[in-house]
């Protein structure tokens, strides 16, 4: 089942389940997916989907930080479950042990040796984290690993 499908469907269990917060951010997931299509004059792709995804749950992750730092806890409460609903949809996320893994091999496949390479060590792992890792927490690790030599 695709993942239109799925969003579909799982937006009816809610209305009858009257879960509100799922069916309010399902409806905004399924509004940006509409939206996109429109702008693309065409269907998404389950991938397209799924960045347009991690780009809204990043969104959500920044406003969590923002109402924290302003102390509207009941705000925080509310991002932070509309940011699990969205990760559900979500690919498993990779474990920093696994990106670190990747990285090495990196940078072994690359030859970067120093914090000059980051570019070439990005480009070699982010394709094969693509959906499954935030790129900022990938960019840190090689910066790090690099660094460290």
């Amino acid at each position: 089942m695709g993942l239109k499908a799925q969003l579909l469907q799982d937006m009816k269990e809610a209305m009858r389940a009257k879960d509100k917060v799922r069916l309010s951010t399902i409806r905004m997931i399924n509004s940006l997916i509409k939206n996109a299509e429109i702008e693309k004059r065409g269907e998404l792709t389950d991938d397209e989907i799924i960045q347009l995804l991690m780009k809204y749950a990043k969104q959500r992750k920044e406003a969590i930080e923002m109402y924290e730092k302003g102390g509207r806890q009941d705000l925080v409460e509310k991002e932070k479950a509309e940011l699990a609903v969205v990760e559900s949809y979500l690919p498993k996320q990779m474990s920093e042990e696994e990106i670190r893994e990747l990285v090495k091999e990196a940078i072994e496949a690359t030859g970067a040796s120093s914090p000059k390479d980051i570019g070439k060590v990005m480009q070699h792992v982010m394709p094969k984290v693509k959906g499954r890792a935030d790129g900022s927490v990938v960019n840190k690790i090689v910066r790090e690993m690099l660094a460290n030599g």
